[in-house]
Parts: C-alpha cells; sequence; structure tokens
C-alpha cells in the first residue's frame, strides 16, 4: 500500500514521487516497466491545479462527471490536443451524447441500457471511444457495476448482440477490506474473456494494483491534494 498520505502541494512532483514508486512495486512483481499508466483524477480540481501536472508532461486524467469535464476540459484540450480524457464515474444514458464527444474513455459501461445507448451515440458521431466494464466485485448494493457472476454474461452481449469492442475491466473494491483478492477476481475474469486492460488501484492501493495486473491506476488525492467538498477521495 502506498504511504502517501499527506501530498507535496506540487501535483509534477507527486507525480515523479508515485512514478518510482509504482515502477519499484513493477519491479518487485517482475512486470515490463511500462506496464502501468497513471490516470491523474482530477474531479473537483480547478485548471490552476492541473496545470503543472500537464505542464510536467502527464496527458492521463479521470473525471467522475460528465457535467464537469464539460466545463474544463475542451480549453485545456485545445492547449494540449494530446489529453486522454477518462470517464471513471457513473453513467447515465440520457449523457451517452456528451460521454461519447467528450471522453476518449469510457470506464464505466455496467448494464444493457448504457451499452445500448452509448452504441447509438458512437455510431451517430462516427467516434469510438474505448470501453471498459465496471464490475461490482465486492458485491456492494451502493455501487455501480455488473456483478461478477454476471459479468461474463454482460461482456458477450456486448460484443455480440450491441456491437461494441470491449477493452477491459473495472473495479472500485470495498473500502475496509484488502484489495488483493478484488483485484485478483477482476484480472481473473479478464483472462476468462480475452481482455488486457484493468483500471483497478487508487491512491490508498495502486501500489498493490501494479503488482497484481492493473494497466491503469486512478489517482487523485495523492497527486492532487485533498479536495474541500468533503467527497471520498480517489
Amino acid at each position: 500500500m502506498s504511504l502517501r498520505q499527506n501530498p507535496a502541494p506540487d501535483p509534477a512532483a507527486n507525480l515523479a514521487v508515485i512514478s518510482d514508486e509504482i515502477a519499484a512495486a513493477l519491479k518487485e512483481a517482475g512486470r515490463p516497466q511500462d506496464a502501468v499508466t497513471i490516470t491523474a483524477v482530477a474531479k473537483k480540481h480547478g485548471r490552476a491545479r492541473i496545470l503543472p501536472a500537464l505542464k510536467a508532461g502527464h496527458r492521463v486524467y479521470g473525471e467522475n462527471r460528465v457535467q464537469e469535464a464539460a466545463g474544463k476540459w475542451p480549453a485545456l484540450k485545445d492547449e494540449f490536443p494530446d489529453i486522454e480524457l477518462r470517464l471513471i464515474g457513473p453513467l447515465q444514458s440520457n449523457k451517452a451524447a456528451d460521454a461519447v464527444r467528450l471522453f476518449d474513455t469510457i470506464e464505466t459501461v455496467d448494464r444493457p441500457k448504457i451499452a445500448k445507448a452509448l452504441a447509438r451515440e458512437m455510431d451517430r458521431q462516427a467516434r469510438n471511444p474505448r470501453l471498459l466494464i465496471q464490475v461490482n466485485v465486492g458485491e456492494e448494493p451502493q455501487k455501480a457495476g455488473i456483478l461478477p457472476k454476471d459479468a461474463d454474461r454482460f461482456v458477450a452481449q456486448c460484443r455480440d448482440e450491441i456491437g461494441l469492442v470491449v477493452e477491459g475491466l473495472m473495479c472500485i473494491p470495498p473500502i475496509n477490506e484488502p484489495p488483493a483478492l478484488y483485484f485478483a477476481l477482476l484480472a481473473k475474469i479478464a483472462e476468462a474473456n480475452g481482455l488486457e486492460t484493468l483500471s483497478m488501484g487508487m491512491s490508498s492501493d495502486y501500489l498493490v494494483a501494479a503488482q497484481l495486473g492493473a494497466t491503469h491506476v486512478r489517482i487523485g488525492t495523492a497527486i492532487f491534494g485533498p479536495r474541500l467538498d468533503g467527497e471520498p477521495e480517489s
């Protein structure tokens, strides 16, 4: 587990430290040094907080809400055209058009209604964001995501019935339990379905995730510091 409970005020410096920590974890696990991409979670952080990371060269960012992302990222993408923006929060079907228009990756496909809405919008806009299916690995009623027992069937439905290209899986394990078993479960489901992309691990457990097969870790607080709104931290 990461020990970065009090990140420095400089997001670029924090990214550098986190990158070194992940490199060490990957080496210990015998994984390639380029196996993990950091998704810098910028929700509730404004332009001034994000710019140092952008100027340092970091280009992969996550947002939880379509509306918030629409308010700040188009202008940043004009300045930094190679940004990859990833939706990591729940998606409502009435926001599918905006999500397809704005995001390069949507990590939270979790039910047929959303999958079908995305398929329609991707066809209409001739735009193809990468898609991940969210799995509710802890089977928690308050969390979004397809249940593990239904994951194989849902992957097949997205591919064969709805016509989507599914690149991988995403999960958020139970907050007060050791994450390793849940990360291992996600990796097992991915392997069974021939999926190589695994978005798992946040500020408190990204090193565990890196060692257990993550390709993307979603880190907010350890990069940008705490938010001021009282929301759970990434």
